[in-house]
């Protein structure tokens, strides 16, 4: 699936899929760029584990971003042009 951009150039939407946590450093560019909900700051546990309650906030020892609403994404790659560390994986549509 294929569009063309106000210019007349083709442009194909490439869908953010997946976020990898071990590469990911939670710092939110991606978060900020986003105005769709797609993506959500987490914190992990020492075992990797997101901490599901903000009660357990000592627990914390590291924040990712994590796919919130996958199919609010739009596909424009903004996200993946401000993250420093390409820890997202997107997608052509189809």
């Amino acid at each position: 699936m294929s569009f063309l951009n106000r210019g007349g150039k083709e442009w194909t939407p490439d869908y953010l899929v997946a976020i990898d946590p071990t590469v990911c450093i939670g710092c939110g560019r991606c978060f900020k760029v986003c105005g769709r909900d797609v993506m959500t700051l987490f914190g992990l546990h020492e075992d990797g584990e997101v901490v599901e309650d903000d009660e357990y906030d000592d627990e914390i020892v590291k924040r990712v971003m994590q796919l919130n609403n996958p199919d609010a994404c739009i596909g424009c790659g903004a996200c993946a042009r401000v993250c420093p560390t390409n820890c997202q994986t997107h997608e052509k549509a189809a």
